[in-house]
């Protein structure tokens, strides 16, 4: 039988200080990639993807414009040439690039170039941000897959993806916030004036009505 006596004591230390920093050692993140959409209001888009599986995380955020350093007022405010939108952070081996893309598009208006829904302007406009030739082709593809399933002209823009900023904390996550906040219907959690804002705004009823059973975040 082997015996530990038989190895020299500083070899055996060597082992054992291994074996514990391998041991402590977190086992590595699988890889995730990242795609970046604009598609009206970046809480609806950021709660509908955030239902996805495979999606790890859905980030609200600017972006398309070229004012550094954008705030919510000054992009709603117009002038700033940023989009409201989100970066979907997803693990390839559970949901694809593809896949993703068609539900996008098959969960906004895209035939309406100047906003969505009941958000009107240009920060509201539909886009897909690209960093490579393979993403600008799927997305090529992806739009025009949805012209021909829907039969109209879809004017949502591939756009060269430029630099993301975070929107600002209150944002992130805002469809299931506890925070109280004042509104015209008076004090309710954030998560209750989320659900009243999208069903005033009409969302999922156009959404349906262009889409109907193809249409992946509504209620059929």
């Amino acid at each position: 039988m082997f015996q530990f006596k038989q190895i020299k004591p500083a070899l055996l230390a060597g082992l054992i200080a291994l074996g514990m920093t391998l041991h402590s050692q977190p086992a590595k993140a699988a890889e995730t990639e990242i795609l970046t959409l604009a598609g009206g209001c970046f809480w609806c888009i950021e709660s509908d993807f955030e239902s996805v599986p495979g999606v790890k995380e859905v980030v609200s955020g600017y972006t398309g414009g070229n004012t550094k350093n954008p705030t919510y007022k000054t992009v709603t405010g117009g002038g700033t040439g940023h989009y409201e939108a989100v970066q979907v952070i997803f693990d390839p081996t559970k949901v694809s690039h593809n896949q993703l893309l068609h539900m996008f598009f098959r969960s906004v208006d895209p035939t309406d170039a100047g906003g969505q829904f009941c958000d009107r302007g240009d920060s509201y406009r539909t886009a897909i941000f690209v960093s490579t030739n393979a993403q600008s082709a799927a997305a090529t593809a992806a739009k025009q897959a949805a012209q021909n399933a829907l039969g109209q002209k879809i004017v949502t823009p591939i756009i060269q993806a430029g630099a993301f900023y975070e929107a600002e904390d209150y944002h992130q996550d805002y469809y299931k916030g506890t925070k109280r906040v004042l509104t015209r219907f008076g004090a309710v959690k954030q998560s209750d004036a989320y659900k009243r804002y999208r069903m005033g705004c009409g969302r999922d009823a156009r959404v349906k009505q262009l889409w109907g059973k193809d249409a992946p975040f509504v209620s059929h």
